[in-house]
């Protein structure tokens, strides 16, 4: 018999990781919920990305479009652009450019967290 791992409305976990494979906190993220036998559904933001459904779905769940934005990515002179950028017209130029997005969103039915985040994870469970 296989034990339930419920979240929190009772709901059996759904967890999704959308994070690029050689991102240290995406590794981390897969192995927590490995050593807690927690089935996970791993997506390679650098062959498949978010659908527009899953990217408007983790702007609620965290809080909006800044949440999701590193500082840190590579693509500076788009971090620059984006400040003077209308907020419908960064949230396209993001959708479209989802490599300046921090990694890993792990995302938990409509709760979601960014970054390595096991305070919020635990709380799922």
């Amino acid at each position: 018999m296989r034990a339930k791992i419920f979240g929190r409305k009772g709901d059996k976990m759904n967890i999704q990781i959308f994070g690029v494979k050689k991102c240290f906190d995406t590794k981390k993220a897969e192995r927590y919920f490995k050593e807690r036998r927690v089935k996970y559904q791993m997506i390679d933001m650098k062959e498949k990305g978010m659908s527009r459904g899953e990217f408007n779905s983790i702007i609620k769940a965290v809080g909006g479009l800044e949440a999701l934005i590193d500082e840190k990515c590579r693509d500076q002179e788009l971090l620059v652009l984006l400040k003077y950028l209308s907020d419908s017209d960064k949230l396209e130029k993001v959708f479209e450019n989802q490599h300046v997005i921090k990694t890993p969103i792990v995302r938990n039915g409509k709760a979601a967290s960014v970054g390595f985040q096991p305070d919020v994870w635990k709380s799922w469970e």
